[in-house]
């Protein structure tokens, strides 16, 4: 047992260290405490799989999610399971596309990745990679289109999304104009340069690009204020910040370089943001900043890394997304991990 204590400890102090060599250091920031996560599995309907992003209704009904056969699901507990929510594609075949789990259809059946509520009015916006920005209202239901281009360039990877609830604006990412999502490995593997951080206002269906040239543009999140927005860059590790108010307003900064690949990002009740790391270090699942861009949590899976693309924390309990598996994760931090 002493040797086993003396491992974990190893381990710990390894991966402290790794954190460290790569995270943004202040004189006066503590290590950020790393914990070791465990989770339940709420297994998805049939055989598919991907629930990539995660989304909460205004009264807390979900999780939503999308997943690999082009649908969006609802969680309506474990009395009923999951539901069929919304579709994304417009030419979607149910005999085709049901249950698929191969890339290649993901252009007929659709592929929703972010999710998002407008809490005001209940409708859902959907950021599927092959048919843009779609919205569906409370009922559910197909999808319709909002935007499929900006610029006259057409997306090729709509990946993530966020809502100003306040004004209902709408800001996502296409993360490349030349790679689609099937290809993203491509796509990192080629330092693709061509992916985008834009606004959507749903009064006056003006589209804003904001950022042009991003290395694999994913998650997206707004601060708790409003006054700046922040993107994943998923090829270079790293997360942008970009000024929406105050003075320097249109510009952009490094906010914060994460141990690993970032994908999707959520912001909690606090203003913090949790970051999904689909591809990192063994073991680390995602990272939690503040609102300065330093690091105040580490998770950790011990038990061999199941890949998370996000973590939505609803009242005290973490949902953890994942682009390949076959289950969302369930893990109440507050409770100490418990399976």
């Amino acid at each position: 047992m002493a040797i086993l204590r003396n491992t974990r400890v190893m381990e710990a102090i390894s991966l402290s260290l790794l954190i460290s060599l790569l995270l943004p250091s202040t004189s006066s920031q503590q290590p950020a405490p790393v914990i070791d996560v465990s989770h339940r599995r709420i297994q998805l309907l049939g055989s598919v799989t991907g629930p990539e992003g995660l989304a909460f209704d205004a009264a807390g009904g979900g999780p939503y999610t999308g997943v690999s056969d082009g649908r969006v699901l609802k969680w309506e507990g474990p009395l009923h399971g999951w539901t069929e929510f919304s579709i994304s594609s417009p030419i979607r075949n149910r005999r085709v596309c049901d249950d698929s789990t191969n890339p290649a259809l993901e252009d007929r059946c659709g592929r929703p990745l972010g999710l998002m509520f407008n809490r005001v009015t209940g409708d859902l916006y959907i950021a599927d990679a092959y048919f843009g920005l779609l919205m569906v209202g409370p009922a559910g239901g197909p999808a319709t289109q909002l935007a499929i281009a900006a610029e006259g360039t057409p997306f090729r990877m709509t990946n993530a999304i966020d809502i100003d609830q306040q004004s209902g604006v709408v800001y996502f990412t296409d993360s490349s104009t030349r790679f689609q999502r099937r290809d993203w490995y491509q796509c990192i593997a080629a330092r693709d340069a061509t992916g985008r951080l834009m606004r959507y206002d749903p009064r006056t269906k003006q589209l804003t690009v904001f950022l042009r040239g991003l290395q694999f543009a994913n998650g997206v999140a707004l601060s708790r204020n409003g006054s700046f927005v922040l993107v994943g860059e998923t090829t270079r590790g790293r997360i942008l910040r970009y000024w929406l108010e105050g003075p320097t307003a249109g510009t952009s900064e490094v906010f914060a370089t994460v141990p690993g690949r970032p994908d999707n990002l959520k912001r909690n009740r606090e203003g913090q943001f949790w970051v999904g790391l689909g591809l990192g270090p063994r073991d680390v699942v995602a990272v939690k900043l503040d609102e300065q861009g330093r690091t105040v949590e580490v998770l950790r899976d011990g038990r061999g890394k199941n890949p998370v693309s996000e973590v939505e924390e609803q009242n005290g309990t973490l949902w953890l997304g994942s682009l390949g598996s076959s289950f969302v994760g369930v893990s109440t931090p507050l409770a100490g991990f418990g399976p």
